[in-house]
């Protein structure tokens, strides 16, 4: 593990070695991803959704993972769907949540004013992921302790307004007084020191790290990850206002063809965008089949590793970065001095 370069409202509040974040991933984020990242020095979070309908099944990945972290702290990420029963889906999970002392957790989708007051009262810290400024703003009039802003370059659902990163992180910087992460096509130690550049606390990794060999999918579908260039993601579902960033494969080209021959009927869609279709990718390696969330950072992942090997390459790419931003500055103040 990488011994500590930067130290930001970040690192302070979740006690991490590195200013970097792992976004819950829906169904590979398990307790033995997590606690690989914790141990490598940034933070982690158990997806809990991956686990529908089976609360005890969420419990022991919880248990699991604080005995793989040696009792260090992780998180546990929650997305609160539209779905008419979200809360009886999530209440169970709170509870486990809750019982079990889970310090972090991560929030996204719809408003999380309903579950906040519980998560508060257990002592737990919530950073809320948003896709869009406004949205931070929102959360962190709710009383959230961190804010993460996702950008268009997100894998997955990114937001109705697509807003790069370039333009919004400094933005959501200016904006907002609670820590900031920003996420979205970042996978790279250059990133993470533009990150902070921009004024923000932290970057998450999403798609970067789908390769890592903690992750539980198919060493055919993480291969073909290596492989991808920077166009092997597209958006789909616009003409819907669902804007869903995915790799480029025969579903995604589908859907794509679909749209633009104006099928504007959603049930038509319906057998293309089932879950069960990506999960069968991850568990066969069939990447051909599904929707399967991918931001254009996977092009970053070259190769199958372990999380430490990801992390501890990013941070030797940060400072690296610095090296050469202190150079470049030190031939500025010459002249200017000259």
């Amino acid at each position: 593990m990488r011994e500590q370069v930067f130290t930001t409202r970040i690192t302070e509040l979740l006690g991490i070695r590195h200013p970097i974040l792992c976004g819950g991933l829906q169904w590979l984020a398990d307790a033995r991803y997590v606690a690989a990242v914790v141990n490598a020095g940034a933070m982690g979070f158990i997806t809990c959704l991956s686990f529908p309908g089976d609360p005890e099944r969420f419990r022991r990945e919880v248990r699991l993972c604080r005995e793989l972290t040696e009792g260090k702290p992780f998180g546990v990420s929650v997305s609160i769907g539209r779905r008419p029963d979200i809360v009886e889906i999530l209440t169970p999970m709170l509870d486990v949540i809750v019982e079990e002392k889970v310090p972090f957790v991560e929030t996204s989708g719809n408003n999380p004013g309903w579950l906040l007051p519980r998560l508060k009262d257990a002592g737990c810290t919530v950073i809320h992921k948003v896709p869009a400024v406004r949205y931070a703003v929102s959360a962190e009039r709710l009383g959230v302790d961190a804010v993460t802003v996702i950008s268009s370059e997100a894998g997955g659902h990114g937001g109705q307004y697509m807003v790069s990163q370039i333009v919004q992180g400094p933005l959501a910087a200016d904006t907002l007084r609670v820590p900031l992460v920003l996420g979205g096509g970042m996978g790279d130690g250059r990133h993470l020191v533009s990150t902070l550049a921009m004024g923000a606390d932290a970057m998450m990794l999403g798609s970067r790290m789908v390769v890592a060999e903690e992750i539980w999918a198919h060493g055919d579908y993480k291969n073909h990850v290596t492989q991808i260039d920077e166009l092997g993601t597209r958006v789909v579902m616009s003409s819907f206002g669902k804007q869903h960033r995915v790799l480029a494969n025969p579903t995604a080209q589908t859907v794509s063809e679909m749209e633009a021959a104006g099928v504007s009927d959603f049930n038509s869609y319906r057998g293309l965008l089932a879950g069960e279709l990506v999960r069968n990718a991850y568990q066969g390696g069939d990447w051909s089949q599904g929707l399967i969330d991918m931001g254009p950072a996977g092009v970053f992942a070259r190769r199958v590793e372990p999380v430490e090997a990801i992390i501890d390459s990013i941070i030797d790419q940060a400072v690296l970065a610095l090296d050469s931003l202190k150079a470049a500055t030190g031939q500025v103040c010459a002249q200017a001095v000259a």
